[in-house]
């Protein structure tokens, strides 16, 4: 079986700078190996996503050449799927419900915080009897929690190598379903990406810290992992992070100022692929493609002429 890659955008808003230089790092490094590509559409919160956006996407994606396989089916069609592993995740007698909201979190004293500065979960409802979870439930219904174990996770990235972290102290116990029954991010990549066979998975630096959670879910699962690599972010020249929010750079504004070979070629040269800015498309970067060329710093870029 060739090696599999994927890119699996969110369809709440029209794709970035950001957001196409992981796309296309994702994809030429499992082409520059004779691998396949796969697209996901991430539309697990469809109050956010739209199939308008999901469209423009594809058409995105295409114009810059940076065509895919096959495509999997979008994960707001696939309930029944994530409760499936959701029930195999309950055997293993880790998963519990939890009435906590994030007010309640960030309100608790003295709780620990994350590095990226969420509350860590205390425990607070990992040890309520059957009696207290059945007078919480009449009340409002819960969300669905994986309690983790006071131990280390280790990987290596293939970008970043060496990283590590204590599931209990750095994490604590994650969602897996939130109250109003949408699947958490956490538990749908890691069960589509199961589904698939995806053998690599590169994506945005800012979700480095998700890994060890979901080699967790796949130690559980009993599934082989597949290999990670995470790129350095964009950012505006003032070190701000680019954001579909502000509206930074997007493909709609690229379209109009850019051909695709331009944009290319600068993405191209802020990654270390080329010495100079030169207009080129994606097939032409595969055999220059090396991880060892990708800067780990973040990247400034301003796309002024």
């Amino acid at each position: 079986m060739p090696e599999l890659g994927r890119f699996a955008p969110t369809p709440s808003g029209r794709m970035h700078l950001g957001n196409l230089f992981s796309a296309l790092l994702a994809w030429l490094s499992v082409r520059s190996r004779g691998g396949e590509m796969l697209l996901r559409i991430e539309d697990l919160d469809t109050a956010r996503c739209s199939a308008e956006n999901a469209d423009i996407l594809r058409s995105d994606l295409e114009w810059m050449g940076l065509g895919w396989d096959r495509e999997q089916p979008a994960q707001s069609t696939r309930t029944d799927y994530y409760c499936d592993i959701l029930r195999r995740l309950e055997e293993t007698g880790r998963v519990f419900p939890c009435w906590c909201t994030r007010g309640d979190l960030k309100n608790a004293a003295n709780a620990p915080h994350a590095s990226d500065g969420h509350p860590i979960y205390p425990g607070t409802c990992r040890a309520l009897t059957e009696a207290q979870r059945r007078a919480r439930t009449a009340l409002r219904p819960p969300l669905w929690r994986l309690a983790v174990p006071d131990e280390v996770v280790a990987f290596t990235d293939g970008h970043y190598g060496p990283c590590e972290e204590n599931l209990a102290a750095e994490c604590g116990d994650f969602i897996l379903r939130r109250a109003d029954g949408v699947f958490a991010y956490q538990l749908a990549v890691v069960a589509d990406d199961i589904d698939a066979g995806v053998t690599e998975v590169v994506r945005g630096r800012d979700l480095l810290s998700s890994t060890p959670r979901q080699l967790y879910l796949y130690r559980l699962l009993g599934a082989a992992p597949p290999r990670y690599a995470h790129v350095p972010l964009l950012t505006a020249p003032d070190g701000r992070r680019l954001s579909k929010r502000d509206r930074d750079l997007d493909m709609g504004l690229l379209r109009e100022r850019f051909s695709p070979g331009e944009l290319t070629g600068r993405l191209a040269f802020a990654a270390g692929l080329l010495e100079e800015e030169a207009p080129c498309s994606p097939d032409e970067l595969i055999p220059l493609f090396s991880w060892d060329r990708v800067p780990l710093e973040d990247i400034p870029i301003s796309l002024g002429s």
